[in-house]
C-alpha cells in the first residue's frame, strides 16, 4: 500500500525523517563518484540503455562519462554544459541555466536537494529493505510531472524514475557510490575533440 503524506509538506513522520536524511547525505558532500545506467522509454518504444561513470564537484560541476556508447560525454563546468555524441563532429554547448529543467529530479547529485521547496504530494512504500518515494514537482512549468526514488536504509538513492510531460520515462540506476572522493579539477574542463566543431545555443 502506498502511504500518502501531505500535499505540500510531509508531516513529522518516518518519511519526513527519511527525506531529511537523504538531503543531509548528498547536500553535505563536496564531491561524488557513482556508476550509472540510464534507460529511456517513450511512445511505447524503449531505447538501448546507456551507462558510465558520473563525477560531481560543487558548485555545479559534473561529468557524465559514458562507457556505452563509448565516447559520449555530458560535461558542466559550472557555467556551460557540453554534449559530445560519438560519430558526430558537432559539440553542443549551452549555458548551464538553460539546462536547469532537469536539475530538480537530479538535484541530489548536485548537492541541491530540497524536497520541501521542489516537490509535493509525497507517497511512499517499502520494497524489501528499501523505500520507494514518489513526489510531484511544485512547478507546473517543468518538463516532468513525477519523480520516484528508490532509497536504501543507508539513505543512498539507488534508482530514480523521471516521468515527463509527454509520458516518457527516464530510468536511472546508480551503483558503487563514493562520497567525497578526491577528483582532479581537470575532469571538469572541456576540451574540444580534434576535428570537432562547437555549436552554441543562441537562446
Amino acid at each position: 500500500m502506498w502511504l500518502a503524506v501531505g500535499i505540500a509538506r510531509p508531516a513529522d513522520t518516518a518519511l519526513s525523517k527519511t527525506l531529511q536524511a537523504i538531503e543531509d547525505r548528498y547536500n553535505h558532500a563536496q564531491t561524488l563518484q557513482i556508476s550509472f545506467s540510464e534507460g529511456y522509454t517513450a511512445q511505447g518504444k524503449t531505447w538501448k540503455p546507456e551507462s558510465g561513470v558520473l563525477f560531481l564537484r560543487k558548485p555545479g560541476r559534473m561529468r557524465w562519462q559514458y562507457e556505452s556508447p563509448k565516447g559520449k560525454l555530458f560535461l558542466s563546468d559550472g557555467k556551460f554544459v557540453y554534449l559530445v555524441v560519438p560519430d558526430s563532429k558537432r559539440v553542443q554547448k549551452m549555458k548551464a541555466k538553460e539546462s536547469e529543467d532537469m536539475r530538480a529530479p537530479l538535484a541530489f547529485l548536485l548537492g541541491r536537494l530540497h524536497f520541501e521547496k521542489d516537490f509535493q504530494n509525497y507517497q511512499s512504500r517499502p520494497e524489501g529493505a528499501d523505500t520507494w518515494i514518489t513526489a510531484e514537482p511544485k512547478s507546473p512549468d517543468l518538463v516532468y510531472t513525477k519523480v520516484e526514488f528508490q532509497v536504501t536504509p543507508q539513505m543512498q538513492i539507488r534508482r530514480l524514475l523521471v516521468t515527463g510531460q509527454d509520458h516518457s520515462v527516464r530510468d536511472f540506476h546508480f551503483d558503487q557510490e563514493r562520497l567525497n572522493p578526491p577528483l582532479d579539477s581537470k575532469l571538469f574542463r572541456f576540451e574540444l575533440p580534434p576535428g570537432a566543431m562547437l555549436e552554441e545555443s543562441v537562446n
